[in-house]
């Protein structure tokens, strides 16, 4: 095959091979992510047929991985991560602690070194995101407290995973790895570095909290002036991937924690939701070849090989984490609710699980049986999840119908301060777009002509508009002047001053449209009546405006061209009764 045309080959192949193993799956009552695994096993190097890159794979995998944790932090709020903090950071490094110490203990039990034990622990320590997201959107749980939780909880692991990733090659020589690589920290300089890492990730996440929310929106805003759907869409997708590709290369955290970090900014913004209604399609479609790519990844053969050592893996992963969590969470007071969702979320692995092997290998520290293993524990655990969260379900009525007292007093003082805290933040979202659609109720209420619009018509209006006031007696528009705005009457009324008579215009009226339409200069005066409040759309944004809606510009035309009539019709009574 040419060298060319392998993206487009890889594409091709992945969203077909997915197409058909994701429906065949729903037929047999899985998930279609199932499918999409099978579909990365079936093109990729291990079995027979047509093989395709998989560096190319890897590429779009992390475009897709980037575009959901995007969606996630539109969803999220700098609010809701503080707010769950209480749990999720001491719950996230407990749990990680506890299951590297497992996947230590696990390994010497195969005669590992203990540097392998140390990337294979962390490596099953950390759940992927991704596939989180997935299961708590088919289970509309994704706002509930114990959806929030849980995102919280793994973003916590991966900013931790970010600092492992960076102190790995530190200590690979301590841990046995080349010798090179340890260079570092047999020099004394790993307190630097770690200082240095930790002094970076402070700093994006600083800039992402409190500098991303007032810029995104601000990008976002005058983006959407323009009136353009295509150069909208194509905006969201520059700050999604630039964020993210910013955030690795000047900070040094993952193109994930980026992009959440962007959609977080984005989320403050009251389009956040037409944002993610324009990047929903490519969401979905690379996070396809996210699960492809990780089919592609696997060795089945090593199912056939260790299948005690898959079982221990799996062990871990499922029962030994889902556990740690459930532990933890009852440890820190909160509800055991809390924990059986946090636990069944955990059951997995992904995407970081993935780095870290590799970056082991190429340390020295792992072998490829042991990077076999962890893409063999994510293939199953990701297509068992589903499984895991039913099991979990059905533990959890088990153990509530057996203790009461569990669901109805453990953890509910601690839960219920955090559902009072996630309920402010609601009510300040909800009030902010109640605000959003109550100014374009408004809009149409006062100005029924733009009533046919669409709501993006209507969002790009209010975008558009400059307020201005009037106080009685100002003069709003002179006679002579060039036609460089429109005004539309919000409230009050103005009188247009023609030579021989003067007409009243009141709220819901609009003035000041000939010259923009005609480009002649202003013919009349115009003076402020009453106090004002005036919608102002300038030449430029209104020539833009009308362009994209003729039924507009043609009611606007319509309405002049009355206008004038009556005026001449007027002014010709006016001359009779003066003849007369």
């Amino acid at each position: 095959m040419p060298h060319d045309v392998a993206l487009i080959a890889l594409i091709a192949a992945g969203f077909v091979f997915a197409a058909i193993f994701g429906y065949l799956a729903d037929r047999l009552h899985l998930p279609p992510l199932v499918g999409y695994l099978v579909a990365g096993v079936i093109i990729g190097s291990s079995t027979p047929g047509f093989v395709a890159d998989v560096s190319l794979a890897s590429q779009l995998a992390e475009i897709g991985v980037i575009l959901l944790m995007f969606g996630v932090g539109l969803h999220f709020s700098a609010a809701d991560l503080l707010a769950v903090r209480g749990v999720a950071i001491p719950g996230a490094i407990g749990q990680i602690a506890i299951a590297t110490l497992l996947g230590v203990g696990l390994t010497s039990l195969w005669g590992w070194s203990v540097g392998a034990g140390v990337v294979f622990g962390l490596s099953l320590a950390v759940a992927s995101t991704v596939v989180l997201l997935k299961a708590l959107e088919e289970r509309n749980l994704v706002s509930s407290i114990n959806g929030r939780v849980a995102v919280g909880w793994l973003i916590v692991e991966d900013l931790a995973m970010v600092l492992a990733l960076v102190l790995l090659p530190a200590f690979a020589g301590v841990l046995g790895g080349h010798a090179d690589a340890g260079g570092h920290a047999a020099s004394g300089s790993i307190w630097l570095t770690i200082g240095m890492t930790l002094v970076k990730v402070a700093a994006f996440a600083a800039v992402a909290i409190f500098v991303g929310p007032r810029v995104v929106p601000w990008l976002l805003t005058s983006v959407a002036r323009t009136g353009s759907r295509e150069l909208f869409t194509l905006s969201v997708l520059a700050i999604a991937l630039g964020i993210a590709f910013g955030a690795a290369e000047i900070f040094g955290v993952s193109f994930a924690l980026g992009a959440f970090f962007a959609g977080l900014g984005m989320s403050e913004s009251h389009l956040s939701h037409r944002a993610a209604a324009a990047s929903r399609p490519l969401q979905n479609a690379f996070s396809v070849l996210f699960f492809v790519s990780v089919g592609m990844l696997f060795d089945p053969t090593v199912l056939i090989r260790e299948p005690l050592m898959i079982i221990g893996v799996l062990a871990l992963i499922m029962l030994g984490k889902s556990l740690i969590a459930f532990g933890v969470v009852l440890l820190l007071r909160y509800p055991a609710s809390m924990g059986f969702a946090v636990s069944a979320g955990l059951a997995q692995i992904g995407e970081f699980s993935f780095i870290l092997a590799g970056l082991g290998v190429s340390l020295g520290l792992l072998t490829r049986e042991g990077q076999d293993l962890i893409l063999a524990g994510a293939i199953l655990s990701i297509t068992l999840n589903p499984l895991a969260f039913y099991a979990t379900e059905k533990l959890e009525k088990w153990t509530f119908a057996r203790w009461p007292s569990l669901a109805t007093k453990y953890g509910m003082a601690k839960q219920e301060i955090l559902r009072r805290e996630l309920t402010v933040i609601n009510k300040q979202r909800e009030e902010r777009d109640r605000q959003h659609h109550l100014e374009i109720e408004q809009l149409i209420e006062t100005f029924p002509m733009f009533a046919e619009l669409d709501d993006s018509a209507h969002e790009e209006l209010l975008l558009l508009f400059r307020p201005r006031s009037a106080s009685p007696g100002d003069r709003v528009i002179r006679t002579g002047d060039r036609g460089d705005s429109m005004f539309f009457i919000a409230s009050g009324a103005v009188e247009v001053q023609l030579e021989d008579d003067e007409i009243p215009l009141g709220a819901g009226a609009f003035f000041g449209e000939m010259a923009l339409l005609t480009g002649a200069r202003r013919t009349a005066d115009v003076v402020a009546v009453d106090f004002c409040q005036l919608f102002v759309l300038d030449r430029r944004d209104f020539n833009l405006f009308m362009s994209r809606h003729p039924q507009l510009r043609a009611a606007v035309s319509r309405m002049a061209r009355e206008r004038q009539e009556s005026n001449v019709s007027r002014q010709r009574r006016d001359l009779s009764q003066d003849a007369g």
